[in-house]
């Protein structure tokens, strides 16, 4: 990728708890997956009594956020990914990139990207930042018609190295086909946590575990890896502790950047 030899110090990204990060990227402020909401429970649409439970404040409110330029929102249709406040945040920024579906869901200012289908945003120096819509799987194959669909998203410039958002993906195989069109990629921000809901699946994994997590930044080559959404939820089943022994097993500690 052109610019890829440049530092990721030009990239400030800060994660806000959640899946909630804000990239500066060529002059511009992405936000992903924006949640402000205080700890509480959200009744999910399923069978059963089952619910979504925040168990920490989000350190920062919409508008402390400061000037936001676009959100990247992997998905509308999960409280811990686009909560009430999330939701209220939407119409404030320009442009709200996020699955055809979900553009259609929310209107207005939200525009869908199809899997590899880009858009541009112009940068205040006159250059221009290229948005890809990127692969992506809430889950086991097949998973889709109940979890709903998600997309990841790589942010590249022609002077600046990339960032991939990976959104909800459990899918390795996803992250490879990344690799092979994008690699290697600069920053690579992984919602990890290994999530998982006895009731959904058989427990299987609803996102990257931190092995997983290690697996992914080798394919990608990425030179710094930022994990998020892997704390703030009763369904994460692994965290910081585990993501740190992951990344050392696999000898890449160097790369990680918790970034808050």
């Amino acid at each position: 990728m052109s610019g890829a030899s440049a530092t990721s110090e030009k990239i400030p990204v800060r994660v806000y708890g959640g899946p909630t990060t804000l990239i500066e990227y060529g002059g511009l402020r992405f936000v992903t997956d924006p949640t402000f909401d205080p700890p509480g429970e959200y009744p999910m649409p399923l069978p059963g009594d089952h619910k979504l439970v925040k168990t920490e404040p989000s350190p920062v409110s919409a508008a402390g956020l400061g000037r936001v330029d676009a959100v990247l929102l992997s998905h509308d249709e999960h409280d811990d990914n686009l909560d009430n406040a999330g939701r209220a945040f939407l119409p404030e920024v320009p442009v709200v990139f996020t699955t055809e579906s979900g553009a259609r869901r929310l209107g207005g200012n939200a525009q869908g990207l199809a899997f590899w289908q880009s858009a541009e945003l112009k940068r205040p120096d006159g250059g221009t930042v290229t948005v890809t819509g990127l692969p992506a799987r809430h889950g086991p194959e097949g998973c889709e018609p109940i979890s709903g669909d998600v997309v990841g998203f790589m942010l590249t410039s022609d002077d600046m190295p990339s960032v991939y958002v990976s959104g909800d993906n459990a899918a390795l195989e996803h992250v490879k086909e990344i690799a092979e069109r994008f690699a290697p990629v600069d920053t690579a921000v992984l919602f990890l946590g290994g999530a998982r809901m006895a009731f959904a699946f058989e427990g299987a994994l609803l996102t990257l575990d931190s092995t997983q997590g290690a697996q992914a930044a080798q394919m990608l080559g990425a030179r710094r890896v930022v994990p998020a959404h892997f704390d703030s939820w009763a369904h994460f089943k692994e965290g910081r502790d585990e993501i740190e022994s992951a990344f050392t097993e696999a000898g890449l500690t160097d790369r990680l950047d918790f970034a808050r």
